[in-house]
């Protein structure tokens, strides 16, 4: 089962970094592979999104999302509901000294054919953690 994980300190209150992370509408400020997303129906938990990444050769792949978990303002957890692989996620938010520490979670359970690609599924899970900095310079430059 491939996972990912990664977390930063964003210099900014608790609450307003939880209110980013939980429109996942801000994803494509700071995801490089979302194309589109927009909520279809729904808030908090059992919201869904309808979402496209970008797959092989850049085209466009479904990767749908539902709200799972939702405590304000500690937690936000989703699991894909559509697209080749269905991750799971989860956002943690706690108080740090220099503002609020971002945990960013990820893991996908491969069955079939789909577990010969577990490395490639690895790589993709690892990137997507790692742009928690890309959220960070977006949301520290808000007072620019």
């Amino acid at each position: 089962m491939p996972d990912a994980a990664n977390e930063i300190v964003v210099a900014r209150p608790r609450e307003e970094v939880f209110e980013f992370f939980a429109d996942p509408e801000n994803d494509t400020q700071w995801r490089s592979g979302v194309i589109d997303i927009k909520r279809v129906s729904g808030s908090e938990v059992g919201a869904r999104y309808a979402q496209g990444v970008k797959g092989p050769g850049g085209r466009r792949i479904d990767a749908d999302i539902e709200i799972t978990e939702w405590s304000r303002p500690a937690t936000i957890a989703f699991r894909a509901i559509a697209g080749p692989v269905r991750p799971r996620g989860r956002y943690t938010f706690t108080a740090a000294d220099d503002g609020t520490r971002v945990r960013f979670e990820l893991e996908a359970q491969l069955s079939g054919l789909k577990r010969l690609k577990g490395s490639m599924v690895k790589k993709t899970m690892d990137r997507e953690v790692a742009q928690l900095t890309e959220a960070k310079k977006v949301l520290e430059r808000a007072d620019d």
